[in-house]
């Protein structure tokens, strides 16, 4: 007998045309970085590296066994979006040739000790006031050492989905305004995927792409949610009106309903505060969480599923179901989701 198991499935072909899709929103000269940092958003690094290698010239990742990995796979520029914090960190940067983003004195104390300036990218805080020099810090440090010298100059926008927003031109303002006191060879990055779909004249010499590729960005239906988080439902219940169901009674029957119990709780990564009302598909049909999430079942209204079985799929998020319809109604991120999925929900990889 096979053991019945909760899928996340991930659709490299998705993956591919969702960059391909956002590439084509950026100035000819801009290059492409795909952020594939906590195990590519929990697709699983060192397969998206290999569906996508041909479409991109580098790469994003914090942690430095996860650059290695890479350049284990490619011979593209590989970024430490938060640098080095050690001399052990900084010899294994150079032997791995990974570029390095630094954002502290502290940082770069390691490459003016060593005397080594090479695949730089310095980051000043233009306003998202997290990592990052002081504007004047930073002036001080390259009229001193790095007046001569190639790097990329970098910052992060603090609300780039929010076209709206008045910080995001206080951030470009600060950041042009900076650029212009640089010598020519000083390449420019600032755009995130919020900063390409709303901001696309931004794109500059390099994109740092992360959610976009995944599907995670909610204000472009062009996107397409990447993976399949689905299970099976294991049981089917009918219940009265007044009846309750799941842990505190939640949830309170209006009327005569048919429950489902899904094989996926919060011990297999889904939010135990996922609220009653939460979309799911089941046969290619909205259903609705119907009672608190428990750790390894997750009940589900199937009142008006036609023909429910037990062993057929419910959907969680999906191409069909994106990621962000689940993300906006409990008040969670789309990232938040794909990064929390654990181990014993069976991750399917579908290559090109």
């Amino acid at each position: 007998m096979t053991a019945i198991n909760s899928e996340l499935i991930i659709d490299s072909k998705l993956l591919r045309e969702n960059i391909s899709y956002i590439k084509s929103k950026l100035r000819n000269e801009s290059k492409f970085m795909a952020v594939i940092k906590s195990d590519a958003y929990g697709h699983n690094l060192e397969s998206v590296t290999k569906s996508i290698d041909d479409l991109v010239e580098g790469y994003g990742v914090v942690r430095i066994n996860e650059a290695k990995k890479i350049r284990n796979l490619s011979k593209k520029k590989i970024l430490l979006m938060q640098g080095i914090y050690s001399q052990e960190e900084f010899i294994a940067a150079k032997e791995f040739n990974l570029d390095v983003v630094v954002h502290n004195q502290d940082q770069f104390k390691i490459f003016k000790e060593n005397n080594y300036f090479k695949n730089l990218w310095l980051k000043v805080n233009t306003g998202m006031n997290r990592l990052g020099f002081e504007i004047d810090d930073f002036m001080d440090i390259y009229n001193k050492h790095l007046f001569d010298k190639k790097f990329v100059l970098m910052t992060h926008l603090a609300a780039s989905n929010d076209k709206k927003a008045i910080s995001n031109q206080e951030q470009f303002k600060a950041f042009e305004n900076l650029v212009e006191k640089m010598h020519e060879n000083v390449e420019k990055s600032i755009a995130n995927t919020g900063c390409i779909m709303n901001f696309p004249d931004k794109s500059y010499d390099w994109v740092r792409c992360g959610i976009g590729i995944y599907g995670g960005y909610f204000k472009d239906k062009e996107i397409i949610t990447a993976m399949t988080l689905r299970s099976p439902i294991v049981n089917l219940r009918k219940i009265k009106p007044r009846q309750k169901v799941g842990y505190d009674g939640r949830a309170i029957a209006t009327k005569e309903m048919l429950i489902a119990s899904v094989y996926l709780g919060y011990a297999d990564g889904l939010p135990l505060a996922i609220e009653d009302g939460t979309k799911v598909m089941i046969n290619n049909e909205i259903a609705k969480v119907f009672g608190r999430v428990s750790m390894d079942l997750t009940t589900v209204d199937v009142t008006n599923i036609k023909d429910c079985a037990v062993g057929d799929w419910c959907e969680f998020f999906s191409p069909k179901l994106p990621i962000s319809e689940i993300a906006k109604s409990n008040n969670l991120i789309s990232y938040y989701l794909m990064t929390g999925i654990k181990s014993r929900v069976k991750k399917i990889f579908q290559p090109i």
